[in-house]
């Protein structure tokens, strides 16, 4: 028995069993019967709710799942690291962003994550991966929200954790008069939010700012703008920023691909000139703003890399690569650096299927897969994500 991709027991001879783990046994009949490689799920709601899917499983087995999960897809293209590290498994209580739904059905107001499997809305009584000043919020915006829902309607609600308090993002709420626009002030202010902002049509505007939202990044501090993009967890975080220092090195020249806000950008510039290029103008701004604020040696630009990767003679300007990118991959970018002179490579991904794609084309140009870093920061899920060194 093994944990298959989706997190189902699934036998060797590949009948799948939800809920089954490696040393669990399949009668003649079909029947399961649990062995000893179990534990109690750490939340009442486990099951139904579709945040996670590998309560069940102790961390010796989540640390394999996460490891397996990375490396079948490499093995399949071909490729092989030299070294595999311990996989990094984030703590609970962990999580500092989500994305949760308020809605309204048969008159009952739920807030919280996607049943398993289904549409409706499990009403969160507790979260053991949330982080505590995120998951005390949820029972004060159930009563703000409701006299906003209608039977049937769903309001998004996501909320991150920063330095300066939680910066709170609404979509799908009209805010249009000004009684409602002074009790959502009236809740940031109660709530000592860092800031309230609401996406419509028109996109998002930010009604309540007390604090600057803001994230330590190496030796600056960055504002995210509304809906920026943040790493699940700051331990989660943390190791990949380990992992990406570790394989950089003592490189003086780097190009941080896909930056985002800066999550690697700023620690490396600790020691190096740092280009960062991004296709997302507000990420690739406040990464700017904060470089200048702080005078890291940071240089930016604004680039579609799906559609103008940097090419092979850019690239060659620089003694190491980091490359962040989306689910989607990065094959474009992939491709200029399997035909640079690029001697050091640090991949990032959360999609061991694209990652394993891209490695294949990496390796064809000649690099090799030194070390790998599994990283499960999104406790008792079935989403994974790694760092790997490549080197010429």
């Amino acid at each position: 028995m093994r944990l298959a991709a989706r997190g189902d027991g699934v036998t060797a001879d590949g009948r799948h069993f939800p809920g089954a783990v490696p040393g669990d046994r399949i009668e003649s009949d079909g029947a399961l019967v649990e062995g000893p490689n179990r534990q109690a799920p750490a939340c009442r709601h486990y099951g139904d709710c579709g945040g996670c899917q590998l309560q069940h499983v102790p961390d010796s087995l989540l640390a394999d799942f996460a490891r397996d999960r990375v490396l079948e897809p490499l093995a399949r293209a071909g490729v092989a690291p030299k070294d595999v590290q311990a996989t990094h498994i984030s703590p609970p209580g962990a999580r500092r962003r989500a994305a949760l739904r308020a809605t309204r059905t048969d008159g009952e107001v739920r807030l919280g994550f996607n049943a398993a499997g289904e549409h409706r809305i499990v009403d969160l009584q507790e979260c053991p991966v949330m982080h505590p000043g995120l998951f005390r919020l949820l029972r004060p915006l159930k009563a703000l929200l409701a006299p906003h829902l209608g039977e049937r309607s769903a309001i998004a609600v996501t909320p991150t954790l920063t330095d300066n308090g939680v910066d709170l993002l609404l979509g799908n709420l009209q805010a249009n008069s000004l009684p409602v626009i002074e009790g959502l002030n009236e809740f940031s202010e109660q709530h000592d939010l860092a800031r309230l902002s609401i996406e419509g049509p028109m996109g998002i505007e930010t009604l309540a700012t007390r604090a600057a939202p803001s994230v330590r990044m190496g030796e600056a501090d960055v504002t995210l703008p509304p809906a920026a993009f943040l790493q699940a967890t700051a331990d989660g975080e943390a190791a990949l920023v380990s992992a990406v220092r570790s394989i950089v090195g003592k490189a003086k020249r780097v190009a941080d691909l896909f930056s985002g806000c800066g999550t690697f950008s700023f620690p490396l510039a600790m020691k190096a000139r740092v280009t960062a290029a991004d296709g997302t103008g507000p990420a690739i701004r406040a990464l700017e703003t904060a470089a200048r604020r702080s005078g890291a040696a940071i240089e930016t630009q604004h680039r579609d890399l799906f559609r103008k990767p940097l090419s092979a003679d850019e690239l060659n300007a620089f003694d190491a690569v980091v490359l962040d990118p989306p689910r989607a991959g990065a094959q474009a970018q992939a491709g200029q650096l399997a035909l640079s002179r690029v001697p050091v490579v640090a991949a990032v991904s959360c999609n061991p299927a694209t990652f394993a794609r891209d490695a294949e084309m990496l390796a064809k140009g000649g690099y090799r897969l030194r070390r790998l870093w599994p990283v499960a920061q999104f406790r008792w899920s079935t989403h994974v994500e790694l760092v790997a060194e490549f080197r010429r």
